[in-house]
């Protein structure tokens, strides 16, 4: 690859000085950023105003300290999670959690990883007043110190134990991204999903940026150039990820603006399903099926998005290809649906898919 760079857009050191990325990652976020409004960008910066009223309301009941300690680029709350078992990584001040806890209800429950002894000091501080905010008679929160490239060692977490796994802007700041996907997938129960956000870049950032110690605090240095995150995805065994939602990041801060040169930044939303292997195929086949939505799932009475492109309207039969419908029919959000067809018969790639046939239709002479 050019310039240096390498797939996990990162290594293990940067900062010129020889300071490894988890540690100029732990000081930034434990001792230069005090608050949210300390960001020199907006890249790690939520935008509130697209949120449904129901995680507006959540947010409402979360303590002012950990709100105000919060960084992250998108909103990490899939639907259809009551009773389910969760896991955010890095977890920071716990905003996250503390708004999944309402949502798993005191059922389920919400584990919390991160390195930052600032950050989890916050977050611990305020479990009891939660609990209490939310009426449960007992705490439905944890919170585990460690690194997210190590999830497997960490005491507490065992394999195929999560239904899913979220992560707000932080996946961007590991400089072992493919560690993380990867303990990811092994967290996972079968028919569990990573739902997370995170900065993305339109090519791959050079290494002269990656070893500036504020570019990658700020989200920015460490970020995947996208094609290199989607194939690192399906190593770990991620096929077919899906994105939900995505935004161009304007940065607003000039004199980091020119240091970045003509490089793009987004934020997206993926949701990256873990089915048994060999369920899910590289690309959309057609095999004839369709869903219809019953409207069955609380906060999506009228329409469930499964991502950027499939939006299932309530009562509406729907033609999907046969990862869709493994998507649907494999996970949490089975109950949900009504399925029609099989796969006794495939009629090719399936319309509407990126991929096309190749060859044209032109008669030979």
């Amino acid at each position: 690859m050019s310039d240096g760079t390498n797939g996990t857009s990162g290594g293990s050191k940067c900062c010129g000085g020889g300071q490894s990325v988890q540690e100029s990652v732990k000081e930034y976020y434990g001792k230069v950023l005090k608050k949210s409004e300390d960001l020199k960008t907006n890249a790690c910066v939520t935008k509130v105003g697209k949120m449904p009223p129901r995680l507006i309301d959540a947010h409402r009941n979360v303590h002012p300290e950990v709100i105000a300690k919060y960084y992250g680029c998108g909103t990490v709350f899939p639907d259809e999670l009551k009773g389910k078992s969760v896991l955010d990584l890095g977890c920071g001040s716990g905003k996250d959690v503390y708004v999944l806890a309402q949502f798993v209800g005191e059922t389920g429950r919400v584990v919390g990883v991160d390195m930052t002894d600032e950050q989890l000091e916050t977050a611990r501080q305020f479990e009891d007043w939660h609990r209490e905010k939310f009426g449960f008679g007992k705490k439905n929160t944890e919170f585990i110190k460690g690194h997210i490239e190590e999830l497997l060692s960490l005491a507490g977490l065992e394999k195929d134990s999560f239904d899913v796994i979220v992560s707000n802007c932080v996946i961007n700041l590991s400089p072992h991204k493919e560690k993380v996907l990867a303990g990811a997938f092994h967290l996972l129960k079968d028919g569990g999903e990573l739902f997370f956000s995170d900065v993305y870049a339109d090519r791959r950032v050079p290494l002269s940026l990656q070893k500036d110690p504020v570019l990658w605090g700020e989200c920015l240095s460490g970020a995947l150039y996208w094609n290199d995150f989607l194939r690192l995805a399906r190593e770990a065994g991620f096929e077919d990820p899906r994105l939900v939602s995505s935004d161009r990041i304007t940065v607003k801060n000039a004199q980091v603006e020119s240091r970045l040169g003509h490089i793009r930044f987004y934020s997206g939303l993926y949701r990256l399903f873990k089915l048994p292997a060999g369920t899910l195929e590289s690309d959309s086949e057609d095999y004839g099926q369709a869903v219809r939505y019953r409207g069955s799932m609380e906060g999506a009475p009228e329409e469930f998005a499964l991502d950027d492109h499939h939006v299932f309207v309530r009562g509406k039969i729907m033609t999907v290809c046969g990862n869709t419908w493994h998507m649907l029919k494999g996970t949490r959000f089975a109950a949900h649906f009504d399925f029609f067809g099989d796969f006794s018969t495939h009629f090719g790639i399936f319309p509407g898919s990126e991929k096309r046939m190749p060859f044209s239709e032109g008669s030979s002479s």
